[in-house]
């Protein structure tokens, strides 16, 4: 019986507790219904043309788009397992030779032959083989490539090519559709459709072994190994982009692949062609991200984006020019700067000698101050800091008297200053790092991550281990 009338004494109770004050259904006001915006027409309103086909779009852009084919041999140290058996770890090692191929695509920019791609595509080949849509082939030599930005330009030798129409990559607008084209795993030229999914990426630090500048348009249409090189195009058929990476735990494609905006690898492409090197602008600060609390510190609001100025190098531009420390920089001839990477990217992007107008504030108070930019000197032979390097050649080796099956990079200038100074010398010929042969300066740099290495050298004619702390 307890258990059935249990329900009745808690109704009765709380009727009880609410009878002196209980409101009533009258007098409880409505709740206000939130104001909607609603469209209940059709996505399709009858009146615009329903885009059946891209066809026309991609055929003239796959005929600009190529594959690129390139081979180099490596020098390898191996042992015998037959003498593995008998001496152990004692066993003596012996150099073979192994070829490695790649694969990647490329982009006609021009009739007289100039491709475009990407420097990974084409770094450190002994041999670029260029494929055409219709199947004719050609020897390439690289004209220029620029590690910092993945930008490379190669030439073949023909004429009257089929060479694609350039955009203006800055009008690009998130979810407009766009192709990739190029030729993933080698299974020969494909299409992939989707949208620009994120502009500006800036952060993801695919380029930060060469101290790169990321500036990478982000799309969901299918790229996958064997498309870097190849293009990105509107729906116009206009290149807009350099395919260049992917982001994926399983090497493949989930939706989330980069591309270089046009805009920034034709400014690097010009440069190539025009010099064979690229001229970057010098602004000569040490900089930081406005975040909440250094706004707050230097009593700007919340909200505040842009760039504090933590120092600033003598006798630089910047300093010649009156920019001071906690100046925190808006904008730069009226672009937004609103990260130390945009900031980096911004200055990067303008000749030497450009004149600048900077947007500031400087202790509350808005002002413009003008800069003349300097050149950024690049260091494109060191390996460790005040150590260059150079690919050991085979005029090289005759010189030396050297093994002709010597391989490496040999020690060009050591600065005295250079922490290196007492373990490494010019004329040394560094072999291996950590057992894995040397093929090129950026590969090396790749591998004396900071930590202790092995060095495997050769001085003088002789072999002998010498072990560097990179910090």
């Amino acid at each position: 019986m307890k258990s059935q009338l249990l329900p009745l004494v808690l109704f009765t109770a709380v009727l009880g507790l609410l009878a002196p004050g209980a409101l009533s259904a009258k007098d409880a006001s409505p709740t206000k219904k939130p104001a909607l915006k609603i469209d209940n027409a059709p996505v399709n309103d009858g009146k615009s043309t329903v885009v059946t086909s891209y066809a026309d779009v991609v055929e003239p852009v796959q005929r600009a788009v190529v594959s690129i084919y390139s081979s180099k041999t490596v020098k390898q140290r191996v042992v015998n397992p037959m003498l593995r058996q008998f001496f152990g770890d004692a066993a003596p090692e012996q150099e073979r030779d192994s070829k490695q191929e790649g694969l990647g695509s490329g982009v006609i920019i021009s009739d007289d032959g100039y491709i475009l791609t990407n420097n990974h595509v084409i770094e450190g080949a002994d041999e670029l083989k260029v494929s055409l849509s219709d199947e004719r082939e050609f020897t390439a030599k690289v004209i220029g490539a620029d590690p910092k930005t993945d930008v490379a330009v190669i030439k073949i030798e023909a004429e009257k090519l089929p060479a694609i129409t350039l955009a203006d990559s800055d009008k690009l607008r998130v979810g407009d559709v766009v192709f990739a084209v190029g030729n993933p795993l080698g299974v020969g030229q494909t299409v992939t459709m989707g949208i620009v999914s994120a502009k500006g990426r800036n952060q993801l630090r695919l380029l930060e072994n060469v101290a790169g500048y990321e500036n990478f348009i982000q799309t969901d249409a299918a790229i996958n190994m064997g498309n870097s090189g190849g293009a990105l195009v509107d729906a116009k058929g206009r290149l807009v982009g350099v395919n260049s990476a992917i982001i994926s735990p399983s090497r493949g494609n989930i939706g989330i692949g980069f591309a270089i905006p046009i805009n920034f690898a034709a400014y690097v492409m010009n440069s190539l062609i025009a010099t064979g090197t690229v001229a970057r602008g010098y602004l000569g600060v040490s900089s930081e991200t406005v975040t909440a609390d250094v706004a707050e510190q230097l009593g700007l609001p919340k909200d505040a984006k842009g760039v504090a100025i933590t120092d600033i190098t003598p006798d630089s531009p910047a300093d010649k020019g009156g920019l001071k420390r906690t100046d925190v920089i808006l904008a730069i001839n009226d672009k937004p700067v609103s990260s130390l990477e945009e900031l980096r990217l911004v200055v990067a992007q303008m000749l030497p000698d450009t004149k600048v107008k900077i947007k500031l504030i400087r202790e509350a108070k808005e002002l413009t101050v003008e800069v003349t930019l300097g050149k950024l000197t690049e260091k494109p032979d060191e390996l460790l800091a005040g150590v260059n390097v150079s690919k050991l050649s085979d005029e090289m080796r005759k010189r030396s008297g050297l093994d002709p099956r010597l391989n490496g990079l040999i020690v060009t200038e050591v600065e005295e200053t250079s922490p290196y100074a007492d373990r490494l010398l010019p004329g040394m010929i560094i072999i291996e790092i950590d057992r894995v042969a040397v093929t090129d300066l950026n590969a090396a740099r790749q591998q004396l991550i900071p930590g202790r290495h092995l060095l495997f050298v050769n001085y003088r004619g002789l072999n002998r281990f010498v072990t560097v702390t990179v910090k």
